[in-house]
């Protein structure tokens, strides 16, 4: 019975970090569609999406049947509520590709209003983030999680640099608001992104060492 949880244990792990790698690549899915004006590639992220969802009921299934089923104690236990942690933020990452790739497609019915620079570096950081996260989650890595947990102010700093050169445009040309909110926007999809990873990489410290540290580190 012990080999069988252990096996089912090791599933699980598996299913997370399928979808973990399904999120990852719908932001770079998601960004790639922005700077080369894809439609296509923007709603293939929509639909993605159903894909992200079916991981989500599946690892909670698992989790659920784990715990019913054998009934886990101290660092297993720690394990499944991670997971079930996990899960959920891994979801809201993938709702936040949606909501880029429906800005994308809004945006591509007009003229592009300028060279993007620093989407695509919080996109790779907030991608990076993710990745990082989980690998800290799979190597049971501490340190590895409190660096994802400081990288996030990258991530706001850029959002914010973003949000002041669109305000420029907005002061200096009214017709651009539209266009500038849209992509003022999706630098708050993807710093909840970032925001997400953090969370993961939070979850990860309480796995290992058994203690909350939600919103303590930075």
């Amino acid at each position: 019975m012990q080999r069988h949880f252990h096996e089912e244990l090791e599933a699980l792990k598996q299913t997370l970090l399928a979808m973990g790698g399904l999120v990852e690549d719908q932001i770079r899915r998601v960004m790639k569609a922005l700077l080369e004006r894809d439609d296509v590639m923007a709603q293939e992220v929509v639909e993605r999406d159903r894909q992200v969802n079916t991981y989500d009921v599946e690892v909670d299934e698992q989790c659920v049947s784990l715990l019913a089923l054998y009934q886990p104690a101290a660092g297993d236990l720690r394990f499944i509520t991670t997971a079930m942690k996990i899960v959920t933020d891994l979801e809201r990452i993938g709702d936040q590709a949606v909501n880029i790739a429906q800005r994308v497609l809004e945006l591509n019915r007009e003229p592009q209003l300028k060279p993007y620079i620093d989407l695509p570096r919080m996109a790779e950081q907030a991608q990076r983030m993710v990745k990082e996260s989980l690998d800290a989650f799979v190597a049971r890595d501490t340190a590895l999680a409190r660096q994802v947990c400081g990288e996030d102010s990258e991530v706001d700093l850029l959002k914010e640099q973003i949000f002041r050169e669109l305000l420029t445009f907005m002061m200096e040309d009214p017709r651009t608001i539209p266009r500038a909110i849209r992509l003022i926007l999706i630098s708050r999809f993807m710093e909840r992104v970032a925001d997400h990873a953090t969370n993961i990489a939070e979850m990860v410290v309480y796995l290992v060492e058994g203690k909350m540290v939600r919103h303590t580190l930075a």
